[in-house]
């Protein structure tokens, strides 16, 4: 069977939020329902990625608010904690924040609370992350957590410590066991292994979902165009994971229309080009025809096709080029629409390491 693309995560820009400030260094944004006065079911993590694990973990939690009657919240943290600690970090994202709040809002819960991460946040200790953040914020009746979640200054608190604290306030704890895939913890650590392997399709396995990155089109060479195929040379957000260099099957979607590519991660190899940009990618589209010059596009990622290389002729790019068009143009969906309908998200079991 084809492959069937997906449409991106999008957060509604329209999407109801309300900012909440409870107490000195505590502050959040909640999406969705306004669960502030309500009693609630609370799952926490970061959810980088939304994968197989973080679904399990929220599914567990969801399923005890509706035997309670109560609304389910997911509680996440924004900018991620190594972002705050490792400013020089770069491409350690899967989904970027917005995009991470509409996969958690698309994911079954009622209402998304986002903490502002700051150092200050991160120097609460335990007890103060518990009795000050989430119970300054939500009215918990019960809360969700892996078992190697950690919290409070330097990471002190546990989910024993969790537990403990909260049994004092009669709000209940569950501790959800990880899920394994093959002996190994799904994580957002080993999808981004993958991706940095050009293992894409293992990666799309353990998201439940094609990896994708978003980026603007811009400028070009121009020699795609001259082969007679247009190419959309696209510069992407240096924050999220681009996979290794290569060439790939993928889809480019722009608004809710799609086409397959097959697509360059990285500078050109044959040419002597300098971008500026370090996260970059051409995408030799099938079926496309007009300008995408300016465009706002997200590129999926379906298979690995191969190595990135220098060309000794521009005859032997081109054979080379077109039998990697002509891979896509046989194993992928023609383009097209997609509308919310086709959103196709996996499921699993077990909970997340990360």
């Amino acid at each position: 069977m084809p492959y069937q693309p997906c449409l991106p995560y999008t957060l509604d820009a329209d999407a109801p939020s309300v900012t909440s400030h409870t107490r000195e260094h505590v502050t959040c944004t909640i999406y969705g329902k306004d669960v502030r006065r309500d009693a609630c079911v609370a799952v926490i993590g970061t959810f980088d990625g939304l994968h197989l694990g973080h679904r399990a973990l929220i599914d567990a939690a969801v399923a005890d608010a509706d035997e309670r009657s109560v609304p389910a919240v997911a509680i996440t943290f924004s900018p991620a904690p190594q972002e705050v600690f490792k400013a020089d970090v770069v491409s350690s994202r899967l989904l970027s924040n917005d995009d991470r709040i509409a996969a958690l809002m698309a994911s079954g819960v009622d209402a998304v609370v986002c903490f502002d991460f700051t150092k200050e946040f991160a120097a609460l200790s335990a007890r103060d992350f518990v009795e000050g953040a989430l119970l300054g914020t939500l009215n918990l009746a019960a809360v969700h957590v892996g078992e190697n979640f950690s919290f409070g200054y330097r990471g002190e608190g546990t989910p024993e410590t969790l537990r403990e604290i909260c049994a004092e306030c009669g709000v209940a704890v569950t501790i959800e066991q990880l899920t394994e895939e093959d002996g190994e913890t799904v994580s957002s650590t080993r999808i981004r292994r993958l991706l940095k392997e050009g293992d894409v399709a293992s990666a799309e396995h353990l998201l439940g979902r094609p990896h994708y990155v978003r980026g603007h089109v811009v400028h070009g060479r121009g020699e795609g165009t001259s082969f007679g195929f247009p190419t959309a040379n696209v510069v992407c957000d240096e924050r999220i994971v681009m996979p290794s260099e290569g060439v790939y099957a993928t889809y480019v979607t722009m608004g809710t229309s799609f086409w397959p590519a097959a697509t360059n991660v990285g500078l050109p190899p044959t040419f002597v080009t300098d971008v500026g940009h370090t996260a970059f990618l051409e995408a030799n589209l099938i079926g496309f025809s007009g300008d995408a010059y300016g465009s706002d596009v997200s590129v999926e990622f379906s298979e690995w096709l191969r190595a990135s290389h220098p060309f000794d002729s521009l005859e032997e790019l081109e054979r080379t080029v077109l039998g990697n068009i002509d891979w896509t143009r046989e194993h992928l969906r023609e383009g097209g629409r997609l509308d919310g309908n086709d959103i196709s998200r996996g499921q699993g079991a077990g909970t997340s390491g990360d």
